[in-house]
């Protein structure tokens, strides 16, 4: 199935990267939209793992804080 590229500013950033990595132009965009795809896979994986880590964190019980056990005088200070 063939693809057309109607921008001549695509078009020309095409082979200026065809030039530059001494790829014909068809492998030069496979070359592109693969690394692309990669890129938006790996992304994608991140942002899954952030939202476990932050999952996990959330299962976390409150714990007391340390300070809570400090006595504090009338001028803000710890006694």
């Amino acid at each position: 199935m063939a693809l057309q590229i109607a921008n001549p500013v695509v078009v020309a950033k095409v082979a200026e990267l065809a030039a530059l990595t001494g790829l014909s132009k068809t492998a030069a965009v496979e070359k592109a939209v693969d690394e692309m795809l990669r890129t938006s896979a790996s992304a994608e994986q991140r942002r899954a793992q952030i939202y476990a880590l932050l999952a996990q964190f959330d299962r976390i019980a409150p714990q007391p804080r340390p300070e809570s056990d400090i006595v504090w005088d009338e001028h803000g200070l710890p006694t």
